[in-house]
């Protein structure tokens, strides 16, 4: 199918172009320029920016939003809110799962979010044991991706042991747990899943270095065979403090032992780094994969963003936990909290940069390097993936340019989003998904199902 675009202004790689015009064909960006109105081209109002990855989500914890907001009689954590969310998944089926992702994804697209690294470690039966289809959860997550439009990277994940030593898997793990052949064949099955998805791709998913053995990293390394690798690595100080017990290195010294981490890794949180760990990550070329609204939900620390950019380190975002989805919100937490730790303002911007603009930018190239797929640019040869903005959103009066995106990300609580398109297709109308009222519908009967 071909389309012709004609955008009033949109962010291309080489800056703010007026009247631009973007050929699509089957999805892709073939042609790129500007000039008249063209005969028969669409035109969209407002200003076009190319859709932003979201590198990093749980979607079936959108379920659980707010449900692990009661404090407890100790010091609350990640890891007295993972007891909560393993009593929330204890029930979830397939089709249950499908309902939640389809929320999110839809959430996804509304807030900005064109593209999604599904990072899907629940696998199996509520009993641990396998379903009859092994991939009946991971076929769940691309229904829910087909049915509203959003790209998809499903990363499936490898998940071997409880803790470091190795310690056996608890009863809320039970139903992540695989063993190498099982999980060879997960991933097999998992891409006949996604087949029929429009531009979706897969990678593997090691979950983290307590719950994988150095030889398991291997492995998984293998079976990516030069696809998109994610790990969690250094998200809590107990994290840090098991692994300097265990092995005597702290997580990320750990992984670069044991792997050979480049631009295919994307490292979740990386929040608790020595200066020396930061500054390897950033010249591996590995994506630093930040969840600044989530990290911040669960106390987990402050990633080193400015020096981290300073240093050429790539970063993206993503929404994580999915506790409020939107990339206004993530941005915005991540510079916030660079401000509120240093005292100072702009923190990940050059001097005399939009701020905006910047975590922008940098947030693409990242979230498209950690999603492996050609997305997160107005250019020829990437995916069509398009946010336009409202034009007539009240924080956005008088502006253009990058001043468009820093008041879009900082006076305003959610990106102000008009239209949304992947792959050409108009997913996102007049702010709204266009399936909304259906996958609310069913999201709502699920949730009364499983809380009432």
């Amino acid at each position: 199918m071909t389309q012709t675009l004609h955008f009033a202004e949109a962010l291309t790689p080489e800056g703010f172009q007026r009247d631009l015009f973007v050929r699509v064909e089957d999805g892709v960006i073939a042609e790129v320029g500007a000039g008249r109105p063209q005969a028969g081209a669409e035109r969209i109002a407002g200003l076009t920016l190319p859709g932003m990855p979201n590198l990093h989500s749980h979607a079936f914890q959108r379920g659980m939003a707010g449900l692990g907001e009661r404090r407890g009689a100790g010091d609350d954590s990640f890891w007295t809110w993972r007891e909560v969310m393993y009593r929330f998944l204890d029930r979830l089926t397939p089709e249950d799962v499908q309902a939640i992702a389809a929320q999110a994804y839809a959430e996804m697209l509304e807030g900005g979010f064109t593209a999604v690294a599904e990072f899907h470690y629940l696998h199996h039966d509520v009993d641990g044991r396998p379903y009859g289809d092994l991939a009946a959860m991971a076929r769940a997550i691309a229904e829910a991706a087909k049915e509203t439009g959003v790209g998809l990277t499903l990363l499936p994940v490898l998940y071997r042991q409880g803790g470091f030593g190795p310690q056996p898997p608890t009863q809320g793990q039970r139903r992540f747990i695989c063993d190498r052949d099982r999980f060879a064949r997960l991933v097999e099955e998992s891409a006949r899943a996604i087949a029929d998805v429009p531009d979706a791709t897969w990678g593997v998913a090691p979950h983290s270095l307590r719950a994988v053995t150095p030889e398991d990293l291997a492995f998984a390394e293998d079976l990516a065979a030069g696809r998109p690798i994610h790990i969690h690595v250094a998200e809590q100080e107990k994290e840090v403090a098991d692994s300097l017990a265990h092995n005597g290195l702290r997580p990320v010294e750990a992984l670069f032992e044991s792997a050979s981490v480049n631009a295919r890794w994307c490292l979740i949180h990386a929040t608790h780094l020595t200066h020396a760990e930061r500054d390897r990550i950033a010249a591996s070329g590995a994506v630093a994969g930040l969840c600044p609204v989530t990290e911040a939900n669960l106390g987990d620390g402050i990633f080193d963003g400015a020096h981290f950019r300073e240093r050429g380190g790539f970063f993206g975002v993503g929404s994580d936990s999915n506790v409020e989805i939107g990339v206004a919100q993530e941005l915005r937490m991540l510079e916030y909290s660079q401000r509120l730790r240093d005292r100072r303002r702009g923190r990940m911007a050059d001097a005399g940069a939009s701020v905006g603009r910047a975590l922008y930018d940098n947030a693409l190239a990242g979230g498209a390097r950690a999603c492996g797929r050609s997305i997160g640019a107005i250019a020829v040869g990437r995916r069509a993936d398009f946010v336009t903005l409202d034009a007539n959103h009240l924080a956005l009066v008088a502006r253009s340019g990058d001043a468009v995106i820093d008041s879009a990300l900082f006076a305003s609580s959610a990106l102000p989003v008009s239209e949304v398109r992947v792959g050409g297709r108009c997913v996102v109308k007049n702010g709204r998904h266009i399936a909304k009222e259906t996958v609310a519908k069913r999201f709502a009967a699920v949730m009364r199902a499983l809380l009432d």
